[in-house]
Formats: structure tokens, C-alpha cells, sequence
């Protein structure tokens, strides 16, 4: 059976999603070209594969070779390739061959930045068209030396020794697909698209030890048409985490949009995240069909009065959780919840949530059922839940939320109300809890997500 070419892979998935996800999918572009299919075996540019020679250099050849007739798939076949960075090019598949592992090793100077600022990533493209990395294979960032040295620092509140790298970055790249790869283990984040136009995820395993600091899985940032599909997140931060740092006059208040997350399982990880950084606007994204196994968050949205931007158009459909410790996470504060704020002045970086849907949603867990807080100044507004069915320790708590709408909702607290109303808020629908005084303040303590 031919493999699908990336025009026919997109529309395939999407007429798989278009039941539930039709309004975002109907903005993704599909790619305009397939690569040339030339293949260049790294093992005929003198890599050896036996896990301890350095094959970087030979990689790099084939890498440049392929990128000089025009294109093809790099094959890394079965062996252990033990490298350096490496730097992909337009036209080209990389493609990591069952049984192959691309090894980075833990030596700092090997992620030294040639332009003399900051580090470098593992795997690197920047300013590339149709780009891929595929195929059964793994993909190993060595992160297990960086994490100690992290742990602690966090541990007496002082700075990191030395910046770690991300395994993968695409940048400002238009066409990516990375697909049924595993990726293990990296330093910190480990497949970072960032201002990207059109890229699919799809069948990618992502792990690292629940412990490992900062070991997000997938962060889309600033990027436009974006599915993850599929794939299977266990590691030590988010799962996935949808930033939008900077502005993009092309995309006002959306520089990060059209995004579906589909069919995914997430174990250890912070959850499905957005933020913090939302300050370029996050706009019309869809999760559906995922499962959450012992996270710290299922939904999450995470941001505060520096960092913040316009969240809207977000829908939540079909989720399963077991044992996730905040269910439900939308707070315009991070990374605590204080628990008591006053209003201050709206500025072009205070968090505005709007329009945001949670439906067919089930979770049980021993802690609480989440939090649903937004500022005193700008309230998080019409966010609906639909369907939802809760067992928790605790109930949800609301503060600063206008319009919040509850239809088909049941949340069974083993202790205290179902939802805990703080103040500033108005609900409405068949499922609105009344609004009672709020409890005392030694009862609010302090929420850390």
C-alpha cells in the first residue's frame, strides 16, 4: 500500500474530524507539493550506527546532499546514530527507520549557538517548506544529565546553572508533518513549532519521566493551522501547550488559530494547556476525543496581567479523565490563584477568556473539580458547560466569570458545595447552581494549579 501523500493525508483526517471539528478544519490549508522521493541513506555518507561513533557529520551530508538535488528522504536505518545538532532543509523527509534511534549526547557545547547567543536545538529548521520527520524509529534527547542540576535550582528558588535546549524546533516553516516517530526524553521541551503555517502531528509518542522539569511534549507557538492527532504525551510539563508570545499584525488577536487536537491520550503532564503566554491571541481551537490518565490539569488555560491576550472560540468536546488532579483550570492568574485580588487598570496584556465550550466532558478524581477564575477588571466571559459530569474531592470554584451557562452539568464533591462561588459571578441554564455568601477566607486558602 503506497504511503499517502501529505495533500491526501490532510484531507483524509479532516474528513474524519469534520463531524465535530468542521469549522476549524474548513481553515487548515493543506500542503501544496509532496517532496521528491529520492532516498539518501545516511549509512552510504559513512554513519555507522553503532551508538558510539559520532555520526553527525555523515547525517549532516546526507542531509546537504538531499537538499542539493532537490529534495528526497534521509533514511537512518536500523542502528544507534549518536550525534550532534543537526539542521534539515525545504523538500526533505527525515525519516528514522524502525529500530534507529538518533541519539543526542549531554554535552553542553554540543548546543552552543554558532551566532554566539542562547542555544540550539537537537533537530533544527528554520525557514523551510515542506518538511517532515517520520517513520517508527526514536528519537533520544539525553535529557537525564540536565534534569538534576534544574530540580534543584527550582528546589532553593534560584536561577537554572545553564540554558538547556529543545530537541526539535521548526521556525517559520510552512508544510511541516512529523509523523509515528517516538521522541524521548528531552532536555526540556521536546517538539516546539514555532510561527509555522500548516503543520500536522500525527501517530507521535512523546516521553519522559513524570518528574523530568520542563519536558513539554508539543508547544504550537504564534502558529496557523496546526493538528495533532492521535499521538501519545507522558512526560514531565505540558502536554500540550498552545503560546502565543508575540503579536502577528496578519492575525490580530489570533496569532496562534485554527487548531485541532484529536484522539489523543495524555498520562503524566500538566494537561492540554494554553499559555501563558497568550499575549498574540489564541483563537478557534478544538480539542476532541482525548483521554487523560493521572495529569496534574485536563483543561487548562493559564495567564496573567503580563503576559496576557484575548483567549476565544475554544472548544472542549468528548474528554475522559481519571484521576486528574485539576479537572477543569481556567485562571487569568499564574502560577497561583491568590485569594483575594483587586481590580486594576485593563491593559493591552490583561487576560480576556471568551466564548469558550466544554462539552461531553467526564472525570473522576479524589481532589478538587478545578477552578474557573478570572480578574476582578476582566471577568472570564460566556463559558459554557455542557454535559459535564464531575466526581471530585472538592467542588468547582468560580470567581470573576460572567455568563457562565450550565446545561446537563453534575459535579459530586465528597466535600463541601459543587461549586464554590467566590464572587463576581453570574450563571445561567437548567444546571446553575444558586448563588450563596461565599465561604470564609480561611477556606479559599491559596489554589496552586
Amino acid at each position: 500500500m503506497k504511503t499517502l501523500r501529505p495533500l491526501s493525508l490532510f484531507a483524509a483526517i479532516f474528513c474524519c474530524l469534520i463531524p465535530t471539528v468542521v469549522s476549524a478544519a474548513e481553515t487548515v490549508a493543506t500542503p501544496a507539493s509532496t517532496p521528491p522521493s529520492a532516498i539518501f541513506d545516511v549509512t552510504k555518507f559513512g554513519a555507522k550506527g553503532d551508538g558510539t561513533t559520532l555520526d553527525s557529520d555523515a547525517i549532516q551530508k546526507a542531509l546537504d546532499a538531499c537538499d542539493k538535488a532537490g529534495g528526497g528522504i534521509v533514511e537512518l536505518p536500523k542502528g544507534t546514530y549518536l550525534s550532534k545538532p543537526i539542521f534539515l532543509h525545504s523538500n526533505l523527509t527525515l525519516q528514522v527507520d524502525e529500530g534507529a534511534i538518533l541519539q543526542a549526547r549531554d554535552l553542553s557545547a554540543d548546543f552552543a549557538n554558532p551566532a554566539g547567543r542562547g542555544v540550539i536545538a537537537f533537530v533544527n529548521a528554520s525557514n523551510l517548506t515542506n518538511v517532515a520527520i517520520t517513520g517508527k524509529g526514536r528519537i533520544d534527547g539525553a535529557g537525564a544529565r540536565w534534569w538534576p542540576p534544574v530540580r534543584e535550582a527550582k528546589r532553593t528558588n534560584m536561577p537554572e546553572p545553564e540554558v538547556r535546549p529543545r530537541m526539535i524546533i521548526f521556525a517559520n516553516c510552512k508544510n511541516v508533518r512529523i509523523q509515528d516517530v517516538t521522541l524521548t526524553n528531552s532536555p526540556s521541551f521536546h517538539l516546539v513549532p514555532r510561527d509555522c503555517t500548516d503543520v500536522l502531528i500525527q501517530g507521535v509518542t512523546i516521553r519522559a519521566p513524570a518528574d523530568s522539569p520542563n519536558t513539554d511534549a508539543i508547544d504550537p507557538s504564534t502558529c496557523q493551522h496546526i493538528v495533532i492527532d492521535h499521538c501519545t504525551l507522558d512526560v514531565g510539563d505540558d502536554n500540550v501547550a498552545i503560546k502565543s508570545g508575540h503579536n502577528d499584525p496578519a492575525h490580530p488577536n489570533a496569532a496562534c488559530a485554527n487548531i485541532i487536537v484529536s484522539n489523543c491520550t495524555m498520562l503524566h503532564g500538566h494537561g492540554m494547556s494554553i499559555g501563558s503566554e497568550t499575549n498574540g491571541g489564541v483563537s478557534n481551537m478544538t480539542v476532541s476525543s482525548c483521554t487523560f490518565q493521572d495529569t496534574v490539569s485536563g483543561i487548562r488555560i493559564k495567564s496573567d496581567r503580563t503576559r496576557g491576550g484575548l483567549v476565544s472560540n475554544i472548544t472542549y468536546r468528548d474528554l475522559t479523565m481519571h484521576n486528574v488532579h485539576n479537572p477543569i483550570l481556567i485562571t487569568s492568574y499564574y502560577p497561583n490563584i491568590p485569594a483575594t485580588d483587586t481590580a486594576q487598570p485593563v491593559t493591552a496584556r490583561t487576560p480576556i477568556y471568551k466564548d469558550i465550550h466544554i462539552i461531553n466532558v467526564t472525570s473522576d478524581s479524589t481532589s478538587a473539580a478545578g477552578s474557573i477564575v478570572g480578574l476582578p477588571e476582566m471577568p472570564a466571559e460566556n463559558i459554557t458547560l455542557e454535559n459535564v459530569q464531575l466526581t471530585a474531592g472538592s467542588g468547582l470554584t468560580v470567581r470573576n466569570a460572567k455568563g457562565l451557562q450550565f446545561t446537563k452539568v453534575k459535579i459530586d464533591a465528597k466535600k463541601g458545595p459543587a461549586v464554590i462561588v467566590q464572587g463576581n459571578v453570574t450563571m445561567t441554564g437548567p444546571d446553575a447552581p444558586t448563588i450563596s455568601p461565599p465561604p470564609a477566607p480561611s477556606v479559599q486558602g491559596t489554589v496552586t494549579p
